[in-house]
């Protein structure tokens, strides 16, 4: 008998593609649907709620050297998540659309940037994607499968020739469609623009893009969701828990508001300045750690910036890595092994692949240089994926079994001796 997680608001991403963005040129498209092997089948994949499926992954990774791409991939999501919650609200009609195109191919400033996305929420599956120049969206489409039988609900499509906009709407599309129609302009999503006049039918797709976490390298993630989260003593101690089970030295997690009046502001600072600050910091909240003295029953507290870069990164990401095992969350994560051990990864990995923690199937993209879980048995080979550039500098993305190792094939010896590619060709230094 087929079993699944049948939860209204459990969110799963089954493929994600993109074209003539940044690095990419050609389509390119990673998916998180499971081949058929039995090999770690049930912890590190599950039954979708919907029929006709294959099974899914609950994580995937990405490898290749630095300036394959790997960031790319990450923010090309972020811009199609972002591109959907604010376009219809954050820019005016004329403004550029930040869709930077493949530049180092004559024909592709002059083409849209593509992005296409299916996934599940509510347990339907759909399947939506928009192409885009800078200046506006020229194709946008959506298909909904409340049943195995596809329902385009709209498409609208932009033609040069006669300067005009091509619509199309489905009879299960519900909804003051034309209004909707007439309020879209050029540089925005008809999505987003029917959802902000109460669309309650596009609802769930948006709100699949409203829970979607994406962390870009070199961006800071932010504490305040973690630090927020332990104002719920349930949420505080899982947060605990999940910092001491990664072997973080910490008997506890103090949360204090910023003293506002404390701060040192120059004499001379105007007023308005002094105000703008002041009122930008309320409800900042301050982190501690509380450890322990010896064997003493005696605590010091330190701030969390006197902590190390790892367990501050751990710290901000608890609440999110909680959040996605409890509520099926899906987080996408550019450089995951970033000031974290090796072990600490594979403990990350082991919570994401359990099924008794990761009840809800929450998913996991995230990219490394950490070749050590290769060979941990903790990955299926269908959850391994390489990127490199080709002789045209743009990217490539191709999953391992392309391939078709062996069961028990050495995969990081496999990988780092360049038969899968996505390495970086490093020449002799000459002095």
């Amino acid at each position: 008998m087929r079993k699944c997680a049948c939860e209204i608001g459990v969110e799963m991403l089954i493929e994600f593609s993109v074209r003539n963005y940044r690095s990419f040129w050609e389509r390119q498209t990673l998916s998180m649907s499971g081949s058929t092997t039995k090999e770690l089948q049930e912890d590190n994949s599950f039954l979708p709620p919907v029929k006709g499926l294959p099974r899914l992954l609950r994580s995937a990774v990405i490898y290749g050297p630095n300036g394959s791409g790997k960031s790319n991939l990450v923010k090309a999501l972020h811009f199609m998540q972002e591109f959907v919650l604010t376009s219809s609200k954050e820019s005016q009609e004329g403004e550029r659309i930040d869709s930077p195109p493949f530049l180092l191919n004559e024909l592709a400033p002059r083409q849209a940037s593509e992005f296409e996305i299916i996934f599940i929420q509510d347990n339907v599956r759909y399947q939506y994607g928009f192409k885009a120049t800078r200046q506006r969206v020229i194709h946008e489409w959506l298909f909904a499968y409340p049943t195995a039988k596809a329902q385009r609900w709209f498409e609208r499509s932009y033609d040069p020739k006669r300067e005009k906009e091509q619509w199309y709407f489905g009879s299960k599309f519900l909804g003051s469609k034309k209004t909707w129609q007439d309020s879209t302009r050029s540089n925005a999503l008809f999505l987003s623009t029917a959802v902000q006049l109460n669309s309650e039918q596009l609802q769930p797709v948006f709100t699949w893009f409203k829970k979607l976490v994406t962390i870009t390298h070199g961006d800071l993630i932010s504490p305040v969701f973690s630090a927020d989260s332990c104002e719920d003593r349930e949420s505080y101690a899982d947060i605990l828990n999940f910092l001491q089970n990664a072997d973080i030295d910490v008997d506890g997690i103090e949360i204090k508001e910023r003293q506002i009046e404390s701060l040192p502001f120059p004499k001379q600072m105007p007023e308005e300045l002094r105000a703008a600050i002041q009122k930008d910091l309320e409800g900042n909240k301050k982190v501690f750690f509380r450890h322990r003295i010896g064997d003493s029953d005696q605590y010091v507290s330190l701030p969390l910036g006197d902590e190390s870069d790892g367990t501050q990164k751990l710290f901000a990401y608890s609440a999110p890595w909680l959040d996605l095992l409890k509520n099926g969350r899906i987080l996408v994560v550019d450089e995951l092994d970033n000031s974290f051990h090796p072990q600490l990864v594979r403990y990350l990995l082991k919570l994401i692949h359990s099924k008794e923690s990761n009840k809800k199937n929450g998913q996991l993209i995230f990219s490394t240089h950490d070749t050590s879980i290769l060979d941990a048995k903790i990955l299926r080979r269908d959850q391994i994926w390489f990127m490199e550039k080709d002789e045209e500098k743009a990217t490539q993305l191709y999953p391992l079994t392309d391939f078709h190792p062996r069961k028990k094939e050495a995969l990081e010896k496999g990988y780092l001796q360049g038969r899968y590619g996505a390495l970086p060709y490093i020449g002799e230094v000459k002095f």
